[in-house]
C-alpha cells in the first residue's frame, strides 16, 4: 500500500471512530416524561436538550448536591 494510500484509509478510520464515539454520547437512553423522583412532568426542553434526562432539574439538583 503506497503512503497516500494508508493516509486515506487512516482517515477514514478516524472519521468513523469519531462518529461512532459521537452516536454513543448523543444515546443516553430514552428520557423520561415524569421525574423518577417527585413525579413532575419534565419540560420538553430538558427533555431534548439532555438525552436520557430522568429528573426534573430541581431532582436534579438535589441530588448533584453535596
Amino acid at each position: 500500500m503506497d503512503e497516500r494510500a494508508f493516509e486515506m484509509a487512516q482517515e477514514r478510520e478516524e472519521a468513523e471512530r469519531a462518529a461512532a464515539i459521537e452516536r454513543r454520547v448523543r444515546y443516553a437512553g430514552v428520557s423520561r416524561e415524569h421525574c423518577a423522583e417527585c413525579d413532575d412532568p419534565i419540560p420538553a426542553k430538558r427533555r431534548n436538550a439532555i438525552p436520557g434526562v430522568q429528573c426534573c432539574i430541581e431532582c436534579q439538583a438535589l441530588k448533584e448536591r453535596p
